[in-house]
């Protein structure tokens, strides 16, 4: 007999289902009776844990946002210009193997859904405060280097999603290159 799941194990696992889905699909296209269907529970019991479809998507979503940060995190015991690299080059990284749900992340905060836009916003505050301490700026930053900051990571997540989305002949460099591009922009942003 299967063991049974408590309620917050049955709440990440219905989570990590809809992550794993979203690496193939756009949040809005996420099938909530797939995700109970591949549980192995019920739609009804899914809505138990999630009051509604969309609860489980702000959960999914938050998840993938907790997901970024985490992957891009960098080995706080090297020189700060290196975790900056290494940021970037996981950033890139991401969303080039997820380059569809990604896309959706950052479409549907375009649109304006509030759930993804909110998750969106805190994303990408937290990515700012991050790239802003491995400059070194003192808290509370200037409003205008944080302004820009802001900014580039826009530019910088635009760059590697029209990058990861050409056919590979057709790629202008590596990623490397475009890690390099990123660094250099944001070095001239930040001391203009």
């Amino acid at each position: 007999m299967a063991q049974r799941l408590t309620a917050e194990d049955r709440r990440k696992q219905l989570v990590g289902i809809g992550l794993r889905m979203l690496r193939t699909r756009p949040i809005h296209e996420l099938s909530v009776d797939a995700v109970a269907e591949e549980a192995g529970i019920s739609r009804t019991l899914l809505f138990h844990y999630f009051p509604s479809k969309r609860d489980f998507y702000v959960a999914v979503i938050s998840a993938a946002g907790r997901r970024l940060l985490r992957v891009t995190a960098p080995d706080p015991s090297l020189p700060a210009d290196e975790q900056l690299v290494q940021m970037l080059t996981a950033y890139a990284a991401f969303v080039h193997r997820r380059r569809a749900s990604y896309i959706s992340f950052v479409r549907g905060a375009a649109g304006g859904d509030v759930y993804v836009v909110e998750v969106y916003d805190e994303t990408r505050a937290a990515l700012t405060d991050r790239v802003l301490g491995l400059l070194g700026v003192t808290s509370p930053p200037d409003p205008t280097v944080r302004l820009r900051v802001h900014a580039w990571l826009a530019y910088v997540e635009d760059l590697f999603i029209e990058w990861s989305g050409l056919p590979a002949p057709d790629r202008p460099g590596t990623p490397e290159d475009l890690v390099t591009h990123a660094v250099t922009t944001l070095h001239t942003l930040v001391t203009v």
